[in-house]
């Protein structure tokens, strides 16, 4: 007799190298389950919320054509598989991992819990390329420096990744299953279009993204991947975020496609991807190991760190309403898109912190909610790293001047262009400094500073003063 089998499908919503079902295909009959659980305090924000809609109506699709359909609840994840495991005469439970803490605690009661009811629980590595524990120093130490992580990791061997599921057999639960209309993750409010616009949310979209990437973007991915106008950059984050397309197989495929190749500056521009897919490892590695710094610094002096509180200028920031720029081109890109440019989020999250000296949890919590591809390692380490506070974190008094980050990185100013339309008649010259332009300059590209594009609402150089100020009372 087959074992009967449900999988729990959580960031992982794919059929290729998915090991969970994978060995749950090889093992008995099969009922696919998710479980829309918002346990503890990270719940999904509202853009990942909305990739996750669409992401389960990919998922359900593709599942049906296997003719395997996917079973949907809404509850608390231990309370709903112990009633199933009770009514439907379950033998085992399938799941991939997750590290973040909040999961991680939750997993270790649901797997004490099956296995008090004689439930087989097996789990998986899905999530990333390796267990974040797996790469650690000689004395089994956690690393906090990127580099001599990134070296470690790349001597590890990493398992192959599995083929795309063609058939399954599966097995019909009695409990009804919600329709994914009723878990209510759509927005009630319009704000979607710009992100309907740009992602196809499914693991076909995931894969072409892939496709598009390798055969247009990789061969300028080093130096291209930090001008925000360029088309350089991957589009993966979200697919990475949600599971629809494997990291441990990008991994492979990459390595595979560098050593077959003569070309030294095709090997170099996948080194370069490469580095950042095992940043993402090394973010985990962090959490994994360090969960407090979800909500507390890394480094513990920063604790002490005097942080301003002023909804005006946290409100001017999310607004993309700053006077500078090329921070207000990201944080419109932000809320159109669901994505910002790295660069440019890099540049929009040191002037939080440092320009406006806002703490870094604010900052943390408004992309949390407003990223198509919010991770919460990623955005944890991203944001530490900025404050200054974190592992391998960026030196507190290397501050970026959005201005000359914008002359660099924009010099034609075709990405503020884009997002500022108001300042888009503008010379170049000034694109990035508007409050520079002569009166006749202003008035004839048609910007009224201070009404229709407003003024900085801080002074660079005597923010910096005040933000290295700060940092010299906690030194």
């Amino acid at each position: 007799m087959m074992k009967k089998i449900m999988v729990l499908f959580r960031k992982d919503f794919r059929i290729t190298d998915n090991p969970a079902l994978t060995q749950a295909h090889h093992d008995g009959t099969v009922a696919p389950i998710y479980i829309y659980d918002e346990h503890g305090d990270w719940s999904l924000g509202g853009a990942s919320k909305w990739w996750l809609h669409y992401a389960l109506e990919d998922l359900t699709n593709s599942l049906q054509n296997l003719e395997a359909p996917l079973h949907i609840y809404k509850g608390n994840t231990i309370d709903i598989l112990k009633k199933m495991v009770q009514s439907e005469e379950i033998d085992a439970l399938y799941f991939n991992k997750r590290y973040e803490p909040h999961v991680m605690e939750q997993d270790e009661q649901l797997i004490k819990k099956m296995k008090e009811l004689g439930i087989d629980v097996q789990t998986f590595e899905g999530h990333l390329i390796l267990p974040p524990q797996e790469t650690t120093k000689e004395n089994g130490d956690p690393y906090k420096v990127f580099t001599p992580f990134y070296k470690s990791f790349r001597q590890k061997e990493v398992p192959k990744a599995t083929k795309k599921i063609r058939s399954l057999k599966s097995f019909q639960m009695d409990k009804d299953s919600l329709k994914i209309d009723e878990l209510s993750l759509l927005p009630t409010i319009d704000w979607t279009s710009g992100m309907e616009k740009k992602w196809d949310v499914s693991e076909k979209g995931a894969w072409e993204t892939f496709k598009h990437f390798v055969k247009h973007r990789l061969r300028n991915y080093e130096d291209g991947r930090d001008v925000p106008a360029e088309e350089s950059i991957s589009n993966l984050s979200p697919y990475l975020a949600f599971g629809q397309i494997s990291s441990r197989y990008i991994y492979q495929y990459l390595l595979e496609k560098s050593e077959s190749l003569q070309s030294a500056n095709v090997e170099k521009q996948i080194s370069a991807f490469l580095r950042q897919l095992v940043w993402r490892e090394f973010s985990y590695h962090l959490l994994y190991f360090f969960p407090h710094t979800v909500r507390k610094p890394l480094n513990e002096k920063f604790t002490h760190f005097k942080w301003k509180q002023s909804k005006k200028d946290f409100k001017a920031w999310t607004k993309g309403k700053t006077g500078y720029p090329l921070v207000d081109a990201g944080m419109r890109e932000l809320w159109e898109t669901g994505v910002m440019h790295n660069r440019v989020r890099m540049v929009a999250a040191s002037f939080l912190v440092k320009h406006l000296l806002l703490p870094w949890q604010k900052g943390s919590e408004w992309f949390w909610d407003t990223l198509v591809d919010a991770d919460l390692a990623n955005n944890t380490m991203g944001w530490q790293w900025v404050a200054g506070s974190g592992a391998d974190a960026a030196p507190y008094f290397r501050i970026f001047n959005p201005t000359t980050q914008a002359e660099r990185f924009d010099e034609d100013g075709e990405y503020i262009k884009k997002w500022i339309p108001e300042l888009a008649k503008l010379p170049t010259k000034y694109i990035h400094k508007p409050w520079e332009a002569s009166d006749e300059i202003l008035k004839k590209a048609e910007v009224s500073l201070g009404k229709n594009y407003p003024k900085p609402i801080v002074d660079h150089k005597s923010a910096r003063e005040r933000a290295l100020e700060h940092y010299d009372e906690i030194k």
